[in-house]
């Protein structure tokens, strides 16, 4: 119903993602791509940036041009603190301070129109590096938090498709032991459990002997075993002091 969204009910022009590494965001800008059936543009720093000065400015002029004419549009910028970082600090460069003025101008200036549809979708690790003014822009402030315990067992499940699995193994009781992981972990840990037949079978053999082991011989199921074996070689990637940094900076500035 296009007609319902306008003037005040006019949708969100500018949506960031937070939350620590790993957590899938952007694994949710490709569900958007998927899903959304808007026109989806992926860029990053190299996409937007040129060693010829004005050349950064025109191609996000240019990029917009595009969102607007290909409308309604989504336009993706993965580790968006890289581009959006404070200005005015001594380090910043004019040529940087000329693209993030034009970057702004475009994300809400007097080019804008609301018949032409488009969201800057966002994705950051370090939130308190995007500036102020990048930060107003980006309407909706999301916290993409480390997954719970039922997400945490729907994870486990997910990476073991299509692996034999021991009738034994209890899902739940991993899942419990994963608290604190992310969702990148837990893939590797499942990873890693899953290629532990393997590594018991071909230790201490010659590479002569390993080309004659049968698939079948390797190829058992995952069991509590392999699963005690990966989880104490692979670590959880995100401290708590990160996650209560993420959840002072969304308390402070979240829009959920």
């Amino acid at each position: 119903m296009p007609d319902f969204f306008k003037g005040i009910r006019r949708p969100w022009k500018g949506v960031l993602m937070v939350g620590p590494p790993g957590t899938g965001k952007t694994l949710l800008a490709r569900a958007v791509a998927t899903e959304c059936g808007t026109t989806f543009f992926n860029v990053s720093s190299s996409t937007l940036t040129s060693k010829y000065r004005g050349e950064s400015e025109k191609l996000v002029r240019l990029l917009f041009e595009m969102a607007r004419f290909h409308a309604p549009s989504t336009i993706f910028v993965d580790e968006m603190d890289s581009l959006c970082s404070q200005r005015g600090t001594d380090s910043e460069h004019e040529a940087s301070r000329r693209f993030k003025a034009e970057l702004l101008i475009q994300m809400d200036g007097l080019s804008s129109s609301e018949d032409k549809v488009i969201t800057v979708l966002g994705a950051t690790n370090h939130p308190w590096d995007v500036d102020e003014a990048f930060r107003r822009r980006f309407e909706k402030r999301v916290y993409i938090p480390l997954p719970n315990d039922e997400t945490r067992a729907a994870l486990l499940k997910l990476c073991l498709e299509g692996v034999a699995v021991d009738p034994a193994l209890d899902t739940d009781v991993i899942a419990d032991r994963l608290q604190g992981y992310t969702g990148s972990d837990i893939s590797n840990v499942c990873r890693d459990a899953a290629m532990m037949s393997m590594r018991r079978k071909i230790s201490g053999r010659t590479p002569l002997e390993i080309k004659k082991i049968k698939k079948e011989d390797v190829d058992l199921p995952v069991t509590m075993k392999d699963f005690e074996e990966a989880l104490a070689k692979c670590r959880k990637s995100v401290s708590t002091n990160d996650i209560s940094k993420y959840e002072a900076w969304m308390e402070e500035f979240g829009s959920c």
